[in-house]
């Protein structure tokens, strides 16, 4: 005979009475008929899953996410149960559904990862502030008093609350506060500077143009830094245009080469 989930409810709460199935499941092996009793346990804690999920609607999630995260944990906590160590399933099953729904806030609302005792903090902070808020009017509690209320040092304040502005980031095209022009936060990133690699270039190859001799140095100097033609080069040397690009030539294959081997 299958056992059946009771909808028999307990004196203090509308909790199902799943005693006998839960019992029942300890004993049955791995199989269908175990299968479908956990199925009919789990469908009669479910209205309890989603009254947890509930509790934690407009904090900028979307309730049948938690609705499934919440059941979720109901699954976890029916197949981790033991009915012989005495205790009712729900005192169970509420800190394991209730755990479940904060670790995916914690895991998939934050945009930063922030380390769990900072998130600690942050609600620390934010439900000091919330108390002191209906108390001190006119003004927003200062970080002594928020300290004090929550027995907190101020440093683990200022910690708390750097978090409060972290749940969420800022886009990079939001317009910065008092932008008149739309200009957003990534136009005041900067970039990579192509020069820098100008720079290395310039650097490696320094020492090695200060080793060539006195005319092949002039005339690279002429060419790459005085923008002379090869022709004026020619002409102001003594020499044929031919000659000055061969040498133009040697010495730049001989610079690169050098400086490529010392690389290796």
């Amino acid at each position: 005979m299958p056992t059946r989930v009771s909808t028999k409810h307990h004196p203090h709460d509308d909790a199902p009475d799943t005693a006998d199935a839960f019992r029942r499941l300890a004993t049955l092996p791995p199989g269908p008929q175990r299968d479908a009793l956990r199925e009919r346990v789990v469908e009669a804690w479910l209205p309890m899953a989603e009254r947890l999920a509930g509790r934690f609607r407009n904090r900028g999630e979307n309730y049948e996410d938690l609705r499934q995260v919440a059941a979720l944990g109901l699954v976890k906590a029916v197949d981790r149960y033991d009915p012989e160590l005495g205790n009712a399933f729900e005192s169970y099953a509420v800190p394991t559904i209730t755990g479940e729904i904060k670790r995916h806030f914690r895991d998939h609302m934050w945009t930063l990862h922030v380390p769990r005792r900072v998130q600690e903090l942050r609600n620390r902070v934010r439900f000091a502030a919330q108390d002191l808020t209906q108390s001190v009017s006119g003004r927003r509690p200062t970080v002594a008093e928020i300290a004090e209320h929550a027995d907190m040092s101020e440093e683990d304040v200022l910690a708390g609350m750097e978090a409060l502005e972290s749940f969420s980031a800022l886009s990079l095209d939001a317009e910065l506060p008092g932008s008149e022009d739309g200009y957003s936060l990534g136009d005041a990133l900067g970039s990579p500077d192509p020069a820098l690699d100008t720079v290395l270039d310039r650097e490696a190859v320094a020492p090695r143009l200060a080793a060539l001799p006195e005319r092949e140095r002039a005339i690279l100097y002429m060419r790459f830094f005085g923008d002379m033609t090869q022709s004026r080069i020619a002409e102001q040397l003594g020499i044929s245009q031919m000659h000055v690009s061969r040498l133009i030539s040697r010495c730049c294959s001989r610079v690169r080469e050098q400086v490529l081997n010392e690389a290796a």
